[in-house]
C-alpha cells in the first residue's frame, strides 16, 4: 500500500515538474518575444497592416547669375496599380486599356496586374494627354486599382542652353551628369512620406489618423555663367556648325579673370536634356572638361610668362629665326621657313608666332636652372585638375619629368607633347591677365534655400602667384600687338583694346599626327588694361581649305567678344576709328625690292608689284637711291621715297627677294627689272637662284622654285615623331574623362 502511494506521488511530481517546465518555457518564450524580439515584432505588426508612400521633395532649382532659371521641378503624374484591388477577371480588361493609353507593352502591363503585391509602377511621369484619358476611364470605375501619383520631374525650359554643363536628372530625380549630378546632395533634398493604416482586407481604415511625413525641398544653385553671353556663345558655334564647312565639334569657354567666375561654357555638338534618352553619349560629353587637346601657338602665353618671370629673358632682348631650329637629329621649323623672321624683338616673337624663338625660350630657361619650364607649367596648373567642382574632370597630360627630353621641352615651349584640358588653359591665362595670380575657377555663385535665404556664398579662390604682376602686364600689351598687326587680326574688335593667340595643332594619333586634322583655336584677352574676360574658342577638325586658329576661330571668338564687352557695359576705349584702315594696320610685313638702276616706269611696276606705295623724287629716268632700302621688313602699304638720275650707272641689277611670291607676281617683277625666269614647281616661291642681292645683268635669268602654299601653322613642327617614345604614356585613354 504504502509502495503504492510513493508511485502515485512519484507520477504526480513528476506531472507537476512538467508542468512546470512547460510553463517556464511558455514564460521564457514571452518575455524573449516581449523583450527581445518585441520591437522588431511589433513593427512587422505594424507594417502588415500599414502602408508608406513616398512623397518625393522638390529639387532645387538652377539659376543663372542674373537670376534666369535653368533647370526647374514641375508637377507630373505617374500611373500606378495595387494587383490586390484588380479581380483575376478583370485583369486581362484592365491590362489592356492601360497599355493602349500609354503606349506601353500588354505582356508587361499584364504581369505587374498579377503580382503579389500592393504597389507597382505601371508608367512613371506619364504624358498629360494619357493621363487626361486614364482619368475618365478611372471616374468610369472602368480601372479597378489603378490610381495617380502625383512626382516631380525636371524641366529645362531654355531647351539646349548650356545643356552640357547643366547636365539632366533621371526618372528618380537623381543627377546623372553635369552640374545635376556634381551637386547633387545640394539640389535633391529629402523625400517625406505618407503612412496609411489598411484592414485585413487591404482597405484602408478611414478612422485611422495618417502620418504625413513633410519632404524637404532642395536648396537652389545660381551659376556663375551668364544667360545672355552663354547665348552670344551658343549663336555663333550654331553659324558654325550649320556653315557649308562644318567642323567635328567646337566650344566656347569665358571667364572673368578677375574671379575665375565662369560667364559661358558652350558646347556642340549639344543636346535636349529634357529628352536626354534620345541622344548618343557623344552629344552629351562636357568635353570642356573631359577632353584633352594640345593647345598648338596659344601655350606660348605660358612660355613667354615663364622666359620673362624667371630672369632667362628680358624685352631688351633679340633673336635670330633662320627659319628652323636643330634639336638633336630634329628640325623644327618656323611657320614661314620659307621666308625667316631673321632678327626680331621679344615682342616679335609673340606677334609672328615664331617656332625656334620659343625653343630657345626654353632652352635659356634651362641653362639658367633646370627644370624651370617644370616648374611654371606645374605652377600654371597643368598636370592637375582645376578644382572647379564638376566629376569627369581630365588632369591632362604632362609628360614625366625625371623622362623628359631636350626634344620634348622644345616641343612643349610651342604647345606640343601637352594636352590639356580647354578648362586649364583658360584658368591660366586668366592667371596671366589678373596680374600673376592662379585662381580656382569658379561655377557656383550662390546656394538659397526656399525663402531666398543665402546657405553658401562662393568667394574668390587664390591658388598661388605665378608670375609677378609687371611680367603679367607686359605680356598682355604683348598679346595686343599679335590682334593689330600679327596672326590674329581676325579677332580685333573695334573699339576696344583686345589681345590674344592663335593655336593650330595637329591632332595625335597611333605612332605620329594624323594628316589634315588638325584643332584651331583662339584665346583672348580685352581689354588688355582691364582684363574683363578671357575666352577661348576651340574648333576640332575644321573642314574647308581653312584650319588655322588665327582664320577660323578668331572670327568667331571676334563675334562673341564683341557683344559680351557691350553686354557688360565695358566703355569704348577708341572714340573714332576708321574701319578701311584695319586691314592696314594689321597686314603682314613684306620686303623691300632692290629698284636701283631701273626706269621709273619699271620701278614703279615692281614696287606695286610688292604691295607698296611710292613717291618719286626728281626728273631722272633712272632709279639712283630708294628710302626704306632694299630688302628692309614694312608694313604692306608702306612709301618708299624714289630718287631718280639721269643715267642708270650700269647694265647691272640686284636680284630681288621673290620668296612668298605667287608665279604671276615673280613674272611681273621680273619682267619689270628686265630679267627673265625659269620656274620650278607650283604655289609660292621658296627658293631662288641667285639669291637676293646678287648684282646680275640685265635679261640673265633667274631660277625659282615654289611649293605648294603652306598657310601659317604656328605649330608646324616639321617631321618632329615622338610618340614612338610617349605614345602610351601621352594618349592611351586621353579622352576617357576619368580622374587618376
Amino acid at each position: 500500500m504504502k509502495s503504492s502511494n510513493y508511485q502515485s506521488g512519484k507520477k504526480l511530481m513528476g506531472v507537476f515538474m512538467l508542468l512546470v517546465v512547460c510553463f517556464a518555457v511558455v514564460i521564457g518564450g514571452l518575455g524573449y518575444r516581449t523583450l527581445v524580439q518585441g520591437t522588431e515584432l511589433q513593427a512587422k505588426a505594424e507594417n502588415s497592416r500599414t502602408r508608406s508612400v513616398t512623397v518625393a521633395a522638390n529639387r532645387g532649382t538652377i539659376y543663372d547669375r542674373t537670376g534666369s532659371v535653368l533647370a526647374v521641378s514641375v508637377s507630373t503624374d505617374s500611373v500606378a496599380v495595387n494587383p490586390s484591388q484588380v479581380e483575376a477577371e478583370n485583369v486581362p480588361e484592365v491590362a489592356e486599356k492601360l497599355a493602349a493609353i500609354l503606349e506601353l507593352d500588354y505582356d508587361t502591363v499584364y504581369q505587374r496586374l498579377t503580382k503579389s503585391s500592393y504597389f507597382e509602377w505601371i508608367k512613371r511621369k506619364a504624358d498629360f494627354d494619357a493621363v487626361a484619358d486614364l482619368t475618365v476611364e478611372m471616374e468610369e470605375a472602368k480601372l479597378p486599382g489603378v490610381m495617380l501619383v502625383e512626382e516631380t520631374q525636371r524641366y529645362y525650359p531654355k531647351v539646349t542652353l548650356a545643356a552640357n554643363l547643366l547636365g539632366f536628372a533621371g526618372i528618380d530625380n537623381q543627377g546623372l551628369e553635369g552640374v545635376e549630378y556634381s551637386y547633387d546632395e545640394i539640389l535633391k533634398g529629402v523625400d517625406g512620406s505618407i503612412v496609411t493604416e489598411y484592414d485585413s482586407k487591404n482597405n484602408i481604415v478611414q478612422q485611422a489618423i495618417q502620418e504625413y511625413n513633410q519632404p524637404q525641398d532642395g536648396y537652389n544653385i545660381y551659376l556663375t555663367i551668364d544667360e545672355n553671353i552663354q547665348y552670344f556663345a551658343e549663336r555663333e558655334l550654331d553659324v558654325l556648325m550649320n556653315s557649308e564647312t562644318p567642323p567635328k565639334a567646337a566650344a566656347v569657354l569665358a571667364m572673368n579673370p578677375q574671379t575665375g567666375e565662369i560667364l559661358a561654357w558652350a558646347n556642340r555638338p549639344t543636346y535636349d536634356p529634357n529628352n536626354y534618352q534620345n541622344y548618343a553619349a557623344e552629344y552629351r560629353r562636357n568635353m570642356l572638361i573631359t577632353d584633352t587637346y594640345e593647345p598648338g601657338s596659344v601655350f606660348k602665353i605660358v612660355t613667354a610668362s615663364a622666359a620673362l618671370d624667371s630672369g632667362a629673358a628680358s624685352l631688351n632682348d633679340r633673336f635670330y629665326d633662320p627659319g628652323y631650329i636643330q634639336v638633336g637629329s630634329h628640325k623644327i621649323k618656323c611657320w614661314r621657313y620659307y621666308r625667316p623672321h631673321g632678327s626680331q624683338s621679344f615682342a616679335e616673337i609673340i606677334q609672328n608666332s615664331c617656332n625656334p624663338c620659343f625653343v630657345n625660350l626654353v632652352h635659356k630657361m634651362e641653362e639658367k636652372q633646370k627644370g624651370t619650364f617644370y616648374k611654371y607649367i606645374h605652377a600654371f596648373g597643368f598636370g592637375d585638375i582645376t578644382g572647379l567642382g564638376l566629376q569627369g574632370e581630365a588632369k591632362g597630360i604632362v609628360i614625366n619629368e625625371d623622362r623628359v627630353t631636350t626634344l620634348d621641352l622644345s616641343t612643349m615651349s610651342i604647345g606640343q607633347s601637352i594636352a590639356v584640358t580647354p578648362l586649364q588653359m583658360v584658368t591660366a591665362v586668366s592667371a596671366v591677365a589678373n596680374g600673376g595670380t592662379l585662381l580656382t575657377p569658379q561655377i557656383v555663385h550662390h546656394v538659397t534655400d526656399n525663402n531666398g535665404n543665402l546657405i553658401q556664398d562662393y568667394q574668390k579662390k587664390e591658388v598661388r602667384r605665378v608670375i609677378s604682376a609687371d611680367v603679367a602686364k607686359e605680356v598682355c600689351l604683348m598679346l595686343e600687338a599679335v590682334v593689330t598687326k600679327g596672326t590674329g587680326s581676325r579677332a580685333y574688335v573695334d573699339g576696344y583694346r583686345v589681345g590674344g593667340k592663335s593655336g593650330t595643332a595637329q591632332k595625335p594619333g597611333v605612332g605620329g599626327y594624323q594628316e589634315g586634322k588638325y584643332i584651331a583655336s583662339f584665346c583672348a584677352v580685352a581689354p588688355v588694361d582691364d582684363p574683363q574676360v578671357v575666352m577661348l574658342v576651340m574648333i576640332d577638325e575644321p573642314s574647308g581649305e581653312l584650319y588655322q586658329g588665327g582664320q577660323v576661330a578668331a572670327p568667331v571668338l571676334q563675334k562673341i567678344m564683341a557683344d559680351t564687352l557691350r553686354y557688360l557695359g565695358v566703355i569704348s576705349q577708341v572714340t573714332e576709328i576708321d574701319s578701311d584702315k584695319i586691314e592696314v594696320k594689321v597686314e603682314q610685313q613684306t620686303s623691300v625690292p632692290d629698284v636701283s638702276n631701273l626706269t621709273v616706269e619699271e620701278a614703279k611696276k615692281v614696287i606695286s608689284v610688292a604691295g607698296l606705295k611710292y613717291d618719286i623724287s626728281g626728273s631722272g629716268v633712272y632709279i639712283g637711291s630708294q628710302t626704306p632700302g632694299a630688302y628692309s621688313q614694312v608694313a604692306v602699304g608702306t612709301e618708299i621715297l624714289l630718287k631718280t638720275v639721269g643715267s642708270a650707272d650700269s647694265e647691272t641689277v640686284f636680284a630681288p627677294d621673290l620668296t612668298g611670291k605667287y608665279v604671276r607676281e615673280v613674272a611681273e617683277i621680273l619682267n619689270a627689272m628686265g630679267l627673265k625666269v625659269k620656274t620650278e614647281g607650283s604655289g609660292i616661291a621658296v627658293e631662288q637662284n641667285p639669291v637676293p642681292g646678287s648684282r646680275i645683268k640685265r635679261g640673265e635669268v633667274i631660277t625659282v622654285r615654289f611649293e605648294p602654299e603652306v598657310e601659317p601653322n604656328e605649330n608646324d613642327g616639321g617631321a618632329v615623331q615622338f610618340f614612338d617614345e610617349h605614345y602610351d604614356e601621352l594618349y592611351s585613354g586621353q579622352n576617357s574623362g576619368q580622374n587618376e
